[in-house]
């Protein structure tokens, strides 16, 4: 399964940073989110509409 890092992830601020998987949200309708910082470790699977909610509240977060 291939994994795409966030846009928003970047070494300023700590490269924390979300991965998901467009490949299989497109073949499945689920959309699997992960911490880029443990690849094996637990994911979480959401709608495609849960996942526009954690995108935009992601945008509207200050760091």
């Amino acid at each position: 399964m291939k994994w795409q890092k966030s846009s928003y992830s970047n070494q300023d601020i700590g490269g924390n940073c979300l991965e998901w998987s467009p490949e299989h949200a497109v073949s499945t309708g689920e959309v699997l989110v992960r911490d880029s910082k443990h690849p094996g470790g637990p994911r979480l699977t959401l709608t495609p509409g849960a996942f526009r909610g954690l995108v935009e509240f992601a945008k509207q977060a200050h760091i």
